[in-house]
């Protein structure tokens, strides 16, 4: 095997986010376009992580940068307020716990 042909590994997830990360700059803007300016790239990529690689096993980069630009929006969008949710509860809980 050539060296043009051999699979690009990384030693980290903060490696593979790094090299995917003009992915998630396009994706954001996007995003921007389309009026959902609270969203981030680290959003993109979390909802990416627990949603659509939950299981996922052997992925490679050209499927990671495609699941980025793919990714639909209003989806996106719900995980995000999703989450935005469950921190709000969870804060209400530690608070309620303090008293």
């Amino acid at each position: 095997m050539n060296e043009d042909n051999k699979d690009i590994e990384f030693n980290s997830v903060f490696d593979l986010y790094t090299r995917v990360k003009p992915a998630l700059k396009s994706k954001l803007k996007e995003l921007k376009r389309e009026k959902f300016e609270y969203i981030k790239e680290e959003d993109i990529w979390n909802y990416l992580v627990k949603k659509i690689w939950i299981d996922a096993h052997g992925l490679v980069l050209c499927d990671v940068v495609n699941d980025i630009l793919n990714a639909e929006n209003k989806k996106i969008d719900a995980f995000v307020k999703e989450e935005h949710q469950k921190r709000k509860e969870e804060l209400l809980v530690e608070e309620l716990d303090l008293l």
